[in-house]
């Protein structure tokens, strides 16, 4: 049961990440990529603080009474991790178009289980590496990347997709030591929110004119995605291991292609579904082959 909610909470979060790059590119009409930030993953906290204090308080000090320094410490580094992720990813949307965008993020796919191999020397079930080839095939057809130009900003989304697969990776890490995910989904927005806004403070400008016409933007990333989703993937993290958390995440291109199809009016092409079934095909090998063979 517990690895059930643990697959629709990953479900539910990649469909929220998908759904939100189209959020993201026209929520900068007016305002910049930091602020854009700033306010959205403060919005997010301002949506899970509540929450701490209804479920979460009274473990709080049992939960952190012996190890609260190692919580300070994973914490920062996955708000740091976070942080420049959805930076280099927001910055980016200014230099490239989504569709380039979607694909390089995905390379978090393949990067997860090769950092997890290099620095923990941790063996990976043979299905995981098979499932990345499939993703990143279903990726390209996704996205028609084959048909755009490689601009300056996807450098900056490859570099994104390094910090958001050691995102991955510490959540993977502290959710093994802590059961306090409304808490570490609320520290890890607040520090995204200070940073983006101690950047925006020095290179752009916070006007609230402009903060309220991109408001439904902002809103929804904030809420939805800065906020309720990267908490569902830490509830995700619970019981499934990075590297296949990393493949299920990567169903976000399909989301956002369906989103834009959906919203946007844009054709689905046969690329287009046959990127969606290698990316789908990825995941379920990732998931169902391990179990077959445990049950063999």
């Amino acid at each position: 049961m517990s690895k059930t909610v643990s697959l629709l909470s990953a479900l539910l979060c990649t469909f929220i990440w998908g759904t939100t790059f189209i959020a993201q590119d026209t929520g900068m009409d007016d305002i910049g990529p930091f602020t854009f930030n700033a306010v959205r993953f403060f919005i997010g906290f301002l949506a899970i603080i509540p929450l701490v204090f209804l479920f979460e308080i009274k473990y709080l000090k049992s939960e952190l009474k012996l190890r609260f320094k190692t919580f300070g410490i994973l914490s920062f580094l996955i708000g740091l991790s976070l942080f420049l992720g959805s930076a280099l990813q927001q910055v980016a949307l200014l230099y490239t178009d989504v569709a380039n965008a979607a694909f390089f993020t995905i390379f978090y796919v393949p990067m997860v289980p090769i950092i997890i191999f290099l620095f923990k020397r941790k063996s990976l079930h043979w299905s995981v590496w098979p499932s990345v080839i499939l993703c990143l095939i279903g990726g390209y057809l996704l996205t028609n990347f084959y048909d755009a130009t490689v601009r300056l900003g996807d450098t900056l989304v490859i570099l994104g997709a390094l910090f958001w697969s050691t995102h991955i990776i510490f959540t993977g890490i502290i959710v093994t030591k802590y059961n306090l995910p409304l808490t570490l989904g609320a520290t890890q927005t607040f520090i995204v929110a200070f940073l983006s806004f101690v950047i925006g403070l020095i290179y752009e400008e916070f006007i609230l004119e402009n903060i309220l016409k991109e408001i439904d933007s902002i809103l929804y990333a904030g809420i939805l995605s800065g906020g309720f989703a990267f908490v569902l993937q830490i509830y995700a993290q619970k019981n499934i291991t990075p590297a296949p958390a990393a493949i299920i995440f990567s169903l976000e291109g399909v989301f956002a292609t369906v989103a834009a199809w959906f919203l946007l009016d844009q054709i689905l092409d046969m690329n287009n579904l046959l990127g969606c079934f290698f990316i789908l095909s990825g995941v379920l090998l990732s998931q169902l082959l391990p179990l077959y063979y445990k049950v063999k």
